[in-house]
């Protein structure tokens, strides 16, 4: 039996990935660490998971409980993953997500442990790109502009080091914007779809969404799609390579804000709110995933409007049981 651990269990990918493993059908077993409770009792039949709090940041913790695990895969998704966050409190973002990371992949060189890693990074770490550099490749040096890209890009050094210096089996990803039915509503997407949900069922009194700068165009994943190219790159990927995780498509937040209106059918008076964009905010991003579906066959299967109105479904009561 196949073993997981699943650093940031809590969150929002977990969940997705846990229902994935149990789609393939095959007994394994998980334990899930994070310094929140997860808050979900999750039941299934191949895979039996449990849960530890944990601090990363506790060496000596980490180290007890990968001797006493023993996993053959590790996905980390631990971190402080909001950008908006990062900005507000810099020095507690950076130090947390590149600290955890250091303290994991030391413990597994320490240990002198055979599993494979899976270092979860963000598009966020290419920085200000133009239009001539879309779609992005892994290739394109990367320029981040927040102090979450910079902990990404740290992380990402770090694993190379860890890779190829010690010998510690790491893949790389760079994980575009995710977005899906679960998600919490500090993300745009997610609480654009909560927003217009209240006003549609008259929990919000004023007929208003507030936003910031939604002509920023981004490439959107569903999390079903990004958690099935994990599960790929745990089987197939290549040590020490990065992949990008991607639509390979692009849209505004204007956009998607006015298909969500149109999904559920209001039209509320959009007010821009200066507090709500962020210092020196890339303008473009549209990712590439030519190397992942070369060398694992992945491609996205969700269309975004099916993931726009499952996140709808989700924030109106409908299938809030599913994650």
């Amino acid at each position: 039996m196949k073993k997981y651990l699943i650093t940031g269990y809590s969150g929002f990918v977990s969940g997705h990935f846990l229902h994935a493993l149990e789609s393939l059908g095959k007994p394994v077993e998980v334990l899930g660490i994070d310094i929140a409770d997860p808050g979900i009792n999750y039941i299934f039949i191949h895979v039996k998971a449990t849960f530890q709090k944990l601090n990363l940041l506790d060496k000596e913790a980490v180290s007890r409980v990968l001797a006493e695990f023993a996993p053959d895969y590790i996905l980390h998704l631990a971190s402080y993953s909001s950008v908006a966050y990062s900005w507000k409190s810099p020095a507690e973002a950076f130090v947390n997500n590149t600290n955890i990371f250091l303290n994991l992949a030391d413990q597994i060189r320490i240990l002198n442990m055979q599993c494979r890693l899976l270092s979860v990074g963000s598009s966020e770490e290419y920085g200000n790109i133009t239009e001539a550099d879309v779609p992005v490749t892994e290739d394109l040096f990367t320029k981040p502009r927040s102090p979450y890209a910079v902990a990404r890009v740290s992380q990402e050094m770090l694993s190379e080091i860890y890779a190829k210096n010690y010998g510690i089996d790491i893949v790389l990803t760079r994980s575009f914007n995710h977005i899906g039915p679960g998600q919490r509503d500090i993300f745009v997407i997610s609480s654009f779809a909560k927003k217009l949900v209240d006003i549609k069922q008259g929990i919000l009194p004023e007929n208003e969404i507030t936003v910031g700068n939604i002509s920023l165009i981004r490439d959107f994943v569903d999390v079903r799609d990004v958690v099935r190219a994990y599960l790929l790159l745990f089987e197939k990927g290549k040590t020490g390579e990065i992949y990008n995780i991607c639509s390979g498509m692009g849209h505004s937040l204007e956009a998607i804000l006015k298909k969500l209106m149109a999904i559920l059918n209001v039209s509320p008076k959009i007010k821009v709110d200066r507090d709500f964009i962020r210092p020196d905010d890339n303008k473009i991003m549209i990712g590439s995933y030519k190397k992942i579906r070369e060398q694992t066959g992945w491609s996205p299967d969700y269309s975004l409007n099916q993931s726009l109105e499952d996140i709808i479904s989700y924030w109106s009561g409908q299938s809030r049981s599913v994650i």
